[in-house]
């Protein structure tokens, strides 16, 4: 069975790779939200899936949301600045 290196991407991803697209960021924001990499990272998931949800991708804006209910106001500012930083670098 083929296995994807899925920290290949998020290194990609956090380095600014311009083929980042929609889907992979959501998947990023899911493996997150369901702590595949360690603990569960509600910030770096609520992240990734703003930034999936401004690429196109429908799904984000539920797991988005479902994560802020989750969340305290200072960790959903962190997950915007995040955004917005992520943004500014790419």
């Amino acid at each position: 069975m083929a296995r994807i290196d899925f920290q290949n991407y998020a290194d990609q991803a956090a380095n600014g790779a311009p083929f980042v697209d929609a889907d992979l960021l959501f998947d990023l924001g899911m493996r997150a939200a369901l702590g595949r990499d360690g603990a569960v990272d509600r910030v770096a998931a609520h992240m990734y899936f703003n930034l999936a949800d401004r690429k196109g991708c429908e799904r984000a804006a539920f797991h988005r949301q479902d994560m802020a209910g989750q969340m305290s106001k200072r960790e959903i500012a962190a997950a915007l600045r995040s955004a917005r930083e992520w943004l500014t670098r790419h």
